[in-house]
């Protein structure tokens, strides 16, 4: 299921929203279904396949009034399987900008809201048992040929269905397909002011990028722009997004540009790779790359103080090697250029890897779960846990200097462009750790963080 979710936007042309995960879960939901027609089929006894011949029926006549009747009980069981499944299924659409319920639960983990994630959990489990039990009555309807069961639970399911359809937009014709894009760039051009204009604006599932992609709100909504965030969107995807003009204004970071865009090896200086990925990004994809925000969020190793310190290990030298330590990292970073590197570098292959989410990597390696993690620079828990940075003296992880990216169609949008400059080297790395400190340690919400930060704007 996740795989044709992600499959789906560059087949659709790097569309996001609705129309991917439908088209995604259509096909994840196809196996149930077609498992039990075949199977329901084959278990129709010949002797009345042959009772039906015997009294004149045609092939045709056979199948759709004897077969496919004797079948339809296991058929709508396959339906009750598929209506789990996709239901399931649906809490990973949030990645590729789709709203669903797996909103709370992406964002609830990200910034350790337990309540939000119960919240997407339970009803997701809830809905699952209503469509079930719902499905269940077209089960029973099949097999007692009774009309008024089906049409009991045809009603049943349309007042299951409706809110959420009439949520998405596909009734009204305003669904985030249509709602994303600010227009072309001849629309935008003579445009000088944000009022009237929807800017979309893309993040990814991360702390940091939830209070940004506040802060954007609140600097394009004082302009009077109208902003619509479409948050916990994959790297790829929301580039994918942004260079297909989906969405409008996406904060990346320049090493990921380096790495999966760029497909760089060996990393330069911070100067060089933004000079570098600015230059890139417009002509390859008509992207425009905005000033740096003032600080850099790079990977870092990262270990418990204690414990380097009764280890000897200063550097990721010293873990050149080491058979005996296990390091933790997000779901990317093992698949990233940048781990590739850094082990070739260091000699790292004996180490133990182990993915997890961002949100347990700081918990895992204060409890002893791993010995290493790779950390972000700018989070609060760094301080909080007493972690140590370990040296990188070969340089082998890249700068990662937070910037706006502008779709193509944004080129010559004048007030957008103005409205963003007041971001301009306005965020240094201290300011954003607190920021995020905010969330992960003190329990705010990333829209009062983003307050806090866009009040401290220009702050050291």
């Amino acid at each position: 299921g996740l795989a044709l979710l992600a499959l789906m936007v560059p087949l659709l042309g790097g569309r996001i929203g609705f129309w991917p995960a439908y088209l995604a879960l259509a096909l994840y939901s196809v196996l149930p279904i077609l498992r039990n027609t075949i199977v329901g089929l084959q278990g129709v006894s010949p002797s009345v396949r042959e009772a039906a011949l015997g009294v004149g029926m045609t092939q045709s006549q056979r199948f759709w009034q004897v077969e496919l009747p004797l079948a339809a009980p296991i058929i709508v069981a396959g339906l009750r399987t598929a209506s789990v499944w996709v239901v399931g299924a649906a809490t990973l659409s949030t990645p590729v900008g789709a709203e669903s319920l797996g909103n709370y639960i992406f964002a609830g983990l990200q910034i350790r809201d337990w309540n939000m994630v119960l919240f997407g959990c339970l009803v997701s489990a809830g809905l699952a048992m209503v469509l079930d039990q719902t499905i269940r009555i077209f089960e029973v309807a099949a097999a007692q040929s009774s009309r008024s069961k089906g049409l009991a639970g045809a009603l049943i399911l349309v007042l299951i269905c409706l809110p959420a359809l009439s949520a998405t937009g596909v009734f009204s014709g305003s669904g985030a397909a249509k709602q994303v894009g600010a227009g072309s760039s001849d629309d935008v051009a003579s445009l000088s002011t944000l009022e009237g204009q929807t800017i979309v604006v893309g993040a990814k599932p991360f702390t940091e990028q939830y209070i940004l992609s506040e802060v954007l709100r609140l600097v394009l909504e004082e302009q009077g722009a109208k902003v619509v965030v479409l948050d916990s969107l994959g790297s790829t995807v929301g580039f994918d997004a942004l260079s297909a003009n989906k969405i409008d204004v996406f904060i990346d970071y320049t090493g990921t540009t380096w790495a999966t865009v760029m497909k760089r090896d060996a990393p330069v200086g911070r100067q060089r790779m933004y000079a570098e990925a600015s230059a890139f990004l417009l002509e390859e994809y008509g992207v425009m790359a905005l000033e740096r925000l003032g600080f850099e969020n790079a990977y870092a190793f990262a270990m418990r103080r204690d414990r380097a310190e009764a280890l000897g290990i200063t550097s990721i030298t010293d873990l050149s090697g080491r058979t005996d330590l296990s390091k933790g990292g997000d779901v990317e970073f093992f698949a990233r250029p940048e781990w590739f590197r850094v082990r070739d570098a260091y000699g790292l292959q004996g180490l133990k890897t182990r993915s997890m989410d961002s949100t347990f990597m700081y918990s895992a390696v204060a409890s002893g779960e791993v010995d290493i993690i790779t950390a972000y620079t700018t989070d609060g828990r760094i301080d909080a846990f007493d972690l140590m940075l370990l040296d990188d003296p070969k340089g082998a992880l890249p700068p990662y200097d937070a910037y706006v990216l502008l779709s193509p169609d944004n080129r010559e949008n004048a007030a957008l462009q103005q409205a963003l400059s007041t971001l301009d080297m306005a965020i240094s790395a201290s300011v954003m750790r607190k920021a995020n400190g905010l969330v992960d340690l003190d329990g705010q919400s990333p829209k009062e963080a983003a307050q806090w930060l866009y009040s401290n704007l220009g702050e050291k």
